[in-house]
């Protein structure tokens, strides 16, 4: 599944870029408000800051806005692991430092995650595809972390097992974005991170 283009009638590609951060930024907190539905293209608009005839210089529907969206979420958090994770040293470290860098941009990231959850449903039968596809990559990565491990003799896991520990981890981290109304009263970041790794580790025998 290909990434699908969103067209803009301008060119400059810095400046389209620079556009599309504002758009997502007053889309999100929008779609978190009112749901995507209820929102307006004029709303997102005014709250990117620039005028309706501006906004359609960079989109052609307000899908366009919330395919952005989940877009951006998922670039981010891939830049973010390649960046911080070495996933070539099969170690526990390693994999719970993936962990911590993870739950990290999940924190930083938790509006743009709970519109997510709520609205992806909301995406034409064309770009859901790549929207979840773009998730399995995520979940990937951390496969290839915990199979590592495997390959290292850090960790005994047979592959369909592997499989189970990455979605687990994916799935633990957005719960801090998703039951935040209900985990912030009971946990710091540090301590969720710290026991949910508990938990992982506990559950891959180590």
């Amino acid at each position: 599944m290909d990434k699908r283009e969103v067209v803009a009638s301008v060119k400059d590609e810095k400046l389209i870029e620079k556009r599309r951060e504002q758009m997502i930024k007053g889309a999100v907190n929008l779609f978190k408000e009112k749901g995507f539905h209820r929102t307006t293209t004029r709303e997102i608009a005014r709250s990117a800051g620039f005028s309706i005839g501006t906004l359609y210089e960079y989109i052609r529907q307000k899908e366009d806005v919330l395919y952005l969206v989940c877009d951006s979420i998922y670039d981010q958090v891939h830049a973010r692991l390649e960046e911080d994770i070495d996933t070539k040293q099969g170690t526990i470290e390693s994999l719970k430092r993936a962990i911590h860098n993870y739950f990290i941009v999940m924190d930083e990231m938790q509006d743009e995650v709970l519109v997510m959850y709520q609205e992806v449903k909301s995406l034409s039968k064309d770009a859901l595809p790549y929207v979840l596809k773009k998730e399995m990559e995520m979940v990937g990565m951390f496969k290839k972390i915990v199979k590592d491990c495997v390959q290292n003799g850090e960790l005994m896991l047979s592959d369909p097992e592997c499989d189970l520990i990455a979605h687990n981890i994916f799935v633990k981290g957005q719960m801090w974005g998703f039951r935040r109304w209900a985990l912030h009263k009971m946990y710091t970041l540090e301590d969720y991170i710290e026991l949910q790794t508990k938990v992982i580790l506990q559950g891959v025998g180590k």
